[in-house]
């Protein structure tokens, strides 16, 4: 698979938070633009590994988007550009510097498994989803 090809989120497979955002880019894409992957798994790891950042990274969605590599709330605001519809408008907030930015998504990214829980394993896709998950 070429990803500069494709629109890959990685997300962190344990994280309630996270696995609620997998479901809510899901819900909204249709067209199945985007492809998942945990940033546990193998293959998760690997993609870090050609995206260039070190590892263990699980406190932050990735996005690799056609050849780009966003981490952070950068990933998260492009993420929501790319959903289109009303959802793009989010977008705007790219306009705040990414240090202000990060700063918040830091202190949610430290505190989400206290505030939003946890699993014990990584989200098992349903068979209606599992061509969305790359393996």
């Amino acid at each position: 698979m070429d990803f500069k090809e494709e629109q890959v989120v990685l997300f962190d497979g344990v994280c309630n938070l996270c696995n609620g955002f997998v479901q809510f880019i899901i819900k909204r894409d249709p067209k199945a633009r985007f492809k998942f992957a945990a940033l546990q798994s193998e293959l998760g790891q690997r993609l870090l590994v050609y995206a260039n950042k070190n590892l263990p990274y699980t406190d932050s969605v990735v996005y690799l988007r056609k050849g780009q590599i966003m981490t952070r709330s950068t990933a998260a605001l492009n993420i929501a550009r790319d959903l289109g519809s009303i959802w793009q408008i989010v977008a705007v907030f790219l306009i705040i510097p990414a240090f202000l930015r990060d700063a918040i998504y830091d202190w949610t990214a430290r505190n989400r498994y206290r505030i939003f829980g946890k699993q014990e394993s990584c989200m098992v896709p349903s068979e209606a989803l599992k061509q969305r998950f790359l393996e």
